[in-house]
Parts: structure tokens; sequence; C-alpha cells
């Protein structure tokens, strides 16, 4: 069976091609002609890819490459083989993506999974919902009464919208994803299997009547240019909103609860948890499956290290982890000691057994 490739594959590149778009440096211009058809890693590159290395954790891969180009750092040049073609660069990593994102168009948001350009016949929308022209609605799709939803935007087989919910221009509603009571922007990217808008969290425990319901009567208001994981959860607010702030990325199974405020440009990883009523600044930066107890303040910039659980305020710009999450260099601190007392210990065979 012959490998399938599932994006276009761009057409040959000269170094000198190549040099132009990153403003990279060839170092032998006699090799400007040469071609180059794709991008691969240090260990899977041949003659035929271009590469790059800015990271030492790395440099036996480099020393073994077989690729035709390398983006690499004036620093490291030296350790590039003979036959690998060096373009030298201040950022190679950065160099390497500029050259992805031209190449990869298509990559860079979802496409249409059966190639619709309208409206599939098997999809389901309401009389009353409005759809400018050019959104692409794919098969088994059920859109609901006063729906509006942007030009440019594409609704992936099986999602449901439900009643109301507004959605904007260039965004991609991922397959198989359930929204209700949300409000999106522009250019909003959700990947498949996510949920929108359901209720949260809420109840008043232990009571006589058992855990009493609290109605969940906010929405998810969801800012341009955000993108969504697959498998997101996000729930609507309880009596204000759920916002995500624009610019910010979140990864895949990620639980974000009721009331929850994310600023602009942040950045979630994988399996995160966020308890209620949280207050997250602009430009944070999760670790994956961080946990983060409800009505709590992170501030500004503020970094959290992955597998962290935090059950305090972080100050604007903290770097914080642990369980539970402390200023990284308290915590280090602790660990260290933690470490000597368990060395003196194991030196210490007298001590064994004492009360």
């Amino acid at each position: 069976m012959a490998q399938p490739t599932f994006f276009e594959q761009p057409p040959p590149s000269t170094l000198a091609d190549i040099a132009a778009l990153t403003k990279a440096q060839l170092a032998d211009p006699a090799r400007a002609g040469q071609q180059v058809t794709g991008l691969a890693s240090l260990d899977e590159a041949g003659p035929m890819h271009l590469t790059f290395f800015d990271n030492l954790k790395y440099a036996d891969q480099l020393a073994a490459t077989k690729a035709g180009a390398c983006l690499v750092g004036p620093r490291f040049e030296k350790d590039v083989p003979p036959e690998v073609a060096v373009l030298r660069v201040a950022q190679p990593f950065r160099a390497f993506v500029q050259v992805a994102r031209e190449w990869h168009r298509d990559a860079l948001r979802p496409q249409s999974w059966f190639g619709c350009t309208g409206i599939a016949p098997s999809a389901i929308i309401d009389p009353s919902a409005r759809l400018e022209d050019d959104v692409i609605v794919e098969p088994f799709v059920v859109i609901g009464p006063n729906v509006e939803i942007g030009s440019g935007t594409v609704v992936g087989a099986g999602a449901i919208i439900g009643a109301n919910v507004k959605i904007g221009r260039d965004c991609n509603v991922g397959a198989r994803t359930v929204i209700q009571c949300a409000l999106i922007g522009n250019n909003v990217l959700i990947h498949p299997g996510c949920s929108l808008g359901q209720d949260g969290y809420g109840f008043l425990f232990f009571g006589p009547e058992g855990h009493l319901k609290v109605p969940q009567t906010g929405r998810v208001v969801i800012q341009n240019d955000v993108e969504i994981g697959a498998a997101t959860t996000i729930d609507r607010g309880s009596l204000r909103d759920t916002v995500i702030g624009e610019g910010t990325k979140i990864d895949n199974q990620v639980q974000i609860g009721h009331n929850v405020t994310i600023g602009r440009h942040c950045l979630l990883a994988a399996q995160i948890g966020l308890a209620g009523s949280l207050t997250i600044g602009d430009n944070v930066a999760l670790g994956a499956k961080v946990g983060i107890n409800n009505h709590l303040k992170i501030g500004d910039g503020a970094q959290v290290t992955a597998m962290s659980a935090v059950k305090d305020d972080i100050p604007p710009n903290g770097r914080w982890g642990g369980h539970f999450a402390k200023p990284t260099k308290q915590w280090f601190r602790e660990i260290v000691a933690v470490e000597r007392l368990v060395r003196d210990a194991a030196a210490d065979p007298k001590g064994e057994g004492r009360e």
C-alpha cells in the first residue's frame, strides 16, 4: 500500500529562495541553486530536505544528519557536516517555521474534510438561521433557530449549534463539536469534539433535598483569534459570562469551568483543569495538567509549570510550580532540602528504627 500524504506538497525551492524568504545567509554561495523539496527533522532528513538545529540536546543528530541543508545559528555552523549546506540565521527554528508556513498553508487551519463548497444536503438548518455567503456546512450538521454564522466559516461534519449562537467570520467548528449559549468572534478555530456552553458544575451541596442544582444562565464569550484544542470543554457562566480573551491558544482536553475569565494571548497546554470563577490575566502560560482552584486570580504574565496544583493567587509575572504551587525558587530550594535529608538519613544507618 502506498503511503498517503494528507497535505499539498510544495514545489521544489532553491537554497537561494529559502535564504531570501528567511533572510538567512548561505554559507557557500556556490550552492544557491541547490534544490530542496521538503522539510524534516535532523534524524529523518535526506538529501532533498531542509532541517534546522538550535538545541545542544540534538548535537548527535546534527553530526549524523543526511539533510541537504540546515538552518543554524552562527555559534553552531562549524558543527554541521560538510556535505550539508549551511543557512546561517539568528533564530533557526523561527526561520524553519517561516518556511513551513509558506509551504504548507493548507495545514495552518482545518479544511473541509469532504471538499464541500456550500451546504451539504444532509445538513439540517432551521429556517430562522442566518448564514452569510461562503459558509461551508458539512454533512449531518444541525443548526438551530436564530443562529448567525459569518462568511468564510466552516462547520464540520456532525456539529450541533444550538439556538441563538453567534459565530463570526473565517472560523472553523470542528466535526462533532457541540455549541450552545455562546458568542464567538472572528478567526476562531475550534477543533473536533469540543463542547462549549454546557452548564457548569453548580450545586448547593448536602441540603435536605440532596444536591440542589443552581441555574447556569450566563454565556460563553470567545473573542477573536482564539484556538481551542480537540475535546476541550468550556462551561457557560452561572451569572456572569465565561470569557476567553483574544489570541489565546488552548490545547486539547482542557476543562474550563463556569465564570472563568481568561485574558488575551494566554497559552494553556493539554489537560488543564480550571475551576469556576477564576480570573486569569493577559499573557499567562499554564503547563500541561495544571489544576487551579476556584475564585483565584492569576496575574498578567504569570507562568505555572506542568502538573502543578494552584490553591493561592499568583502575582503578575510570577513563576510558580509544585504541589501545592509556590514560587519556583522556593519550590526548588525545598526539593533540594528534602533530597539532602534523605541522603543524610541514608548515610546514617544508626538512625534507623529511632522513634
